[in-house]
């Protein structure tokens, strides 16, 4: 029997997966050919979606976009054997974008059945837990920090330094929770791993809670990911009914509990205190720091708060080593960093790199310029409230402190693309009124400094006193960054003033640009 691929990604979903997958069993029935049909996740090169594979005896041919009218033609040139045809790529892995990655946490995704446990264990699955298992928590940690890991949801904090204060910490209680509010323009790397491994993120929840001695774990999912819900909770079922889960974890004597959380929307909680307030059953607000997370988390007990991405390089990181996996990367920026490329670029999608790349390899090598084919002016890195960086430093490497030196945030990884038809001045005004809409309100800065950070942006559009009104936005700008209570508010002066730093003349300015 032959077994062709249809993503479940929803993204591939959104492009008329379903349909091809019902238009290929259709078809396939039509002619009397047996086939499996497996619904894997997407390998992340969007602009090929819904992209079908089909298994040879020489490995998976990738044909893409693929449309329900095309199936009919694929079947007649040999779909099924892995012939020509204008919509085939060839062997999948020789896809060159795909090719040239680096992918240690995104290794399954787009290969397995997502929801098969059978499937992750002849893919490598568990093998990191295993050898946590024969670990003291100690040690596992030591492992976690041997390999420079830093959290990948955006303040890059060492995830072993977490991870030891909370094991250090005494309670009788600890939590793992997971921060899967993936709301950040442009991103989308934590929803590909639930969506199409999330045994990899199970695993490395429990991996964490092996280590610092919490018997619990919640993943805290936005609701805006239905897709996500649903392979979460049918894996955690799987892995509670094989042992991997639960009061005994394969026969160990080690408890570990997991459940899925959905949040109502709110971006502020993405914030790891606000999400914990959420949890919690109460209104998503950011809480005073210290007491920190790791001391005094969730329900008041050490809590480790990672990101999915965070989480989900563990796994190979107990398998293969702390040393394998930090001789990826450059710098204090070890490993690999998903990085996902989006807004007006030709190939959009996601690209597993260690870090050290430069942001024009990424634009150019795999993204191909921009969608339209005009010049690339800037682009934004680290979501909506990331710096935008213009042409001149497109030549930055992918790193946490060469980012943070020309004041940008490589954050989660997120790239939107913009060509010379953007507008800078609305693109700033768009930060302040996304602060003011998605702020909690509880610090002052943030609160009234957005809405007045909009005022002032319209006055500067339109004409209205525009010395003075820039003088007073950069004044409000540092206002924010110094007083807000969270990074929602501290960080919304970024692509504000790297906005007009870099882009003066659409701020009626001819100065030459300033340094922030």
């Amino acid at each position: 029997m032959i077994t062709v691929y249809v993503p479940r990604d929803s993204s591939a979903l959104g492009l008329g997966a379903e349909r091809v997958a019902n238009a290929i069993q259709v078809e396939a029935a039509k002619r009397g050919a047996a086939i499996n049909l497996v619904r894997n996740g997407s390998r992340g090169l969007y602009w090929l979606e819904p992209m079908v594979e089909v298994a040879t005896a020489s490995g998976r041919v990738a044909y893409g976009p693929v449309q329900p009218g095309d199936v009919p033609g694929l079947f007649d040139t040999g779909l099924l054997e892995g012939k020509a045809h204008p919509l085939c790529m060839g062997p999948t892995e020789e896809i060159p974008y795909l090719k040239n990655q680096e992918r240690l946490t995104f290794a399954r995704v787009g290969i397995t059945d997502p929801v098969s446990l059978d499937d992750y264990l002849a893919h490598d699955g568990y093998r990191g837990l295993r050898n946590a298992l024969a670990k003291e928590p100690a040690a596992i940690v030591e492992e976690v920090t041997a390999s420079g890991l830093r959290g990948r949801g955006g303040a890059a904090f060492p995830t072993g330094i977490k991870w030891k204060t909370v094991l250090n910490t005494p309670a009788e209680q600890k939590y793992i929770v997971c921060n899967a509010d993936e709301g950040d323009s442009g991103t989308f790397s934590d929803r590909m791993i639930m969506e199409g491994d999330p045994f990899v993120l199970i695993e490395g929840m429990t991996i964490a809670g092996l280590a610092v001695g919490a018997a619990q774990g919640y993943i805290y999912l936005r609701v805006e990911y239905p897709h996500a819900d649903v392979a979460l909770n049918q894996a955690i079922e799987a892995a509670l009914a094989a042992g991997y889960l639960g009061d005994n974890i394969l026969g160990s004597g080690k408890r570990f509990h997991l459940e899925v959380r959905l949040g109502a929307g709110a971006y502020v909680c993405g914030e790891e205190t606000a999400l914990m307030e959420s949890i919690e059953g109460k209104r998503g607000m950011v809480r005073f720091k210290p007491p920190l997370p790791a001391i005094e988390g969730l329900f008041g007990q050490p809590t480790v708060v990672n990101n999915v991405i965070s989480l989900a390089s563990v796994p190979i990181i107990l398998d293969k080593g702390g040393k394998y996996y930090a001789d990826y990367g450059m710098g204090r920026s070890r490993g690999t960093l998903p990085l996902q490329l989006a807004g007006n670029v030709k190939r959009p999608g996601l690209i597993e790199k260690a870090f050290g790349m430069t942001l024009r390899e990424l634009l150019y090598d795999y993204g191909g310029g921009s969608a339209s084919g005009r010049p690339i002016r800037a682009v934004q890195v680290g979501g909506p409230l990331g710096s935008f960086m213009p042409e001149s430093q497109f030549d930055t490497p992918l790193d946490y402190e060469a980012f943070s030196a020309i004041w940008a945030v490589l954050g989660h990884g997120g790239v939107v693309v913009f060509d010379d038809t953007v507008d800078m001045a609305k693109m700033a005004r768009y930060a302040m009124e996304f602060c003011a809409a998605e702020s909690c309100g509880k610090c002052t800065p943030c609160r009234i400094g957005s809405t007045r950070g909009m005022e002032v942006m319209d006055r500067i559009i339109e004409n209205q006193d525009r010395t003075k009104n820039l003088a007073l936005l950069r004044d409000l700008g540092d206002t924010m960054l110094a007083g807000s209570l969270c990074a929602l508010g501290g960080m919304t002066p970024y692509p504000v003033l790297s906005a007009l730093n870099h882009f003066p003349e659409d701020f009626g300015e001819k100065n030459v640009a300033q340094v922030a």
